[in-house]
């Protein structure tokens, strides 16, 4: 649209017709408020001639006159009409020149004719893209209506004091012009800028939009990814293994035993499929539906004492505050950490503990983070092969920290003396904690590397 400065538009800017979109924006369609311009300019060309129908205009005079109006209606609705939706402004120009001569030729025949000018003042700001064109043609309107004012039919000529007489009305007619089309363009061209802003960011929220979706979906697919590594993945392990042992049973002529395994075989599978679903419904885990987390972490060592024959000691203190999503973390850090046992400690005993942590000043730093130093820690410590050299963290344990980070918690890993390893969890909780319970002097600790 019109610049208020009169600069060009920018090349790099959007195009004439993009403009008008733009602005438009702000209060309606471009389309539909061309409408408006149509209906406003055919009621202004019907009323002038039917004005130069019943005014003393006759003859010759009328017929000039209403042709003149003719050609300008003829121009609107082959070049103007065009230019005000497309901003051609080459069409533009070619249906102004028309429009302003053959205002000019009306005036000239009958002052009714000035009528006109309501339309062609309005139509020049309104399709002409360039300030000083639109002034240009604002001028030489005023001007040429001023001269045909003034012009005498019948002499030929330009009447001196007419003119002194018309001059200043179009001079006033020419001030007020030039000051509305001026504050018009300055209208539209802060509106063009608020289009554009409201394009941009409309942009923006839905690039971030886009963003937070692709986020979301990222997030969502590696807690998925994780809960199956905690829980299925590590349940159809056990099954694989108690399986393979039951087939050796029965290859040793074993049938208890094989029966004993089978059944641990069928209580695996059923947790499983309870994970599943619990998993699919987006639930709590199936051992924290159907009691504590203590209870939870109970049945977690009992079941991994059946499977794997080896001994669990579980001391749980009671702890206060804890809410599902940090039960839910603890749970599957205790998971996590008994699975490394499984894999790679070749583990005697393991030692399970929860309990409150130490108050802030009471240990080490970084111990207490939580409100008022209120934390709860879990370890798991075994007796197994310890650390060895160039270990490196899998897709379990990262899982594990990255799910205790979450929750603005700490994950420690490290070897105990005389072998074995020690997990080491610690989440702040937001209220306060009892004091922390005796946990066994000398354990050993799992190995954290899955």
């Amino acid at each position: 649209m019109t610049t208020a400065d009169g600069d060009a538009p920018d090349e790099a800017g959007p195009a004439p017709a993009a403009q008008a979109t733009q602005a438009a924006q702000i209060d309606g369609t471009w389309e539909r408020d061309v409408r408006w311009w149509d209906v406003a300019f055919y009621v202004i060309v019907v009323l002038s001639a039917l004005a130069l129908l019943t005014a003393d205009v006759r003859g010759t005079a009328l017929v000039v006159s209403l042709a003149a109006v003719g050609v300008i209606l003829v121009g609107y609705v082959g070049w103007g009409r065009r230019a005000a939706r497309t901003r051609n402004q080459v069409a533009a120009h070619v249906y102004l020149v028309v429009a302003i001569a053959c205002t000019l030729v009306v005036v000239g025949q009958d002052a009714l004719g000035t009528l006109l000018l309501f339309a062609v003042f309005t139509q020049i700001w309104m399709l002409s893209e360039h300030l000083w064109t639109q002034v240009v043609l604002c001028v030489v309107l005023a001007a040429g209506t001023a001269l045909a004012l003034a012009f005498d039919p019948s002499t030929g000529r330009v009447g001196a004091a007419d003119l002194a007489s018309t001059a200043p009305q179009m001079g006033v007619a020419l001030a007020f012009a030039l000051s509305l089309g001026l504050w018009t363009a300055h209208t539209m061209r802060q509106a063009e800028r608020h289009a554009r802003l409201v394009d941009e960011l409309r942009a923006t929220q839905a690039e971030l939009a886009r963003s937070h979706h692709e986020a979301g979906v990222l997030a969502e697919r590696e807690r998925v990814a994780q809960e199956i590594h905690d829980t299925l993945a590590q349940g159809f392990t056990s099954v694989v293994m108690l399986a393979q042992a039951a087939s050796a049973d029965l290859d040793r002529s074993a049938p208890d035993a094989a029966r004993e395994r089978l059944a641990l075989v069928e209580s695996t599978a059923r947790d499983n499929l309870a994970e599943a679903r619990a998993l699919v419904a987006a639930a709590a885990p199936a051992p924290l539906q159907v009691g504590t987390l203590g209870q939870a972490l109970r049945r977690l060592a009992d079941r991994f004492t059946d499977e794997t024959g080896t001994h669990v000691d579980l001391v749980v203190a009671d702890v206060l505050g804890l809410s599902s999503a940090e039960e839910v973390v603890l749970l599957r850090s205790a998971q996590e950490a008994l699975a490394n046992v499984r894999r790679h400690a070749a583990a005697r005993a393991v030692v399970v503990s929860l309990g409150p942590g130490i108050p802030a000043g009471d240990g080490p730093p970084g111990s207490g983070d939580g409100p008022d130093g209120a934390t709860v820690v879990l370890e798991v410590v075994d007796d197994g092969r310890g650390l060895g050299p160039g270990v490196v963290e899998g897709f379990g344990l990262r899982g594990m920290r990255e799910r205790v980070a979450a929750s603005g918690g700490e994950v420690a890993v490290h070897g105990t003396p005389g072998g074995g390893t020690r997990v080491h969890v610690e989440l702040p909780v937001p209220g306060p904690s009892p004091a922390p319970a005796a946990s066994p002097a000398t354990t050993p600790a799992p190995r954290s590397t899955s």
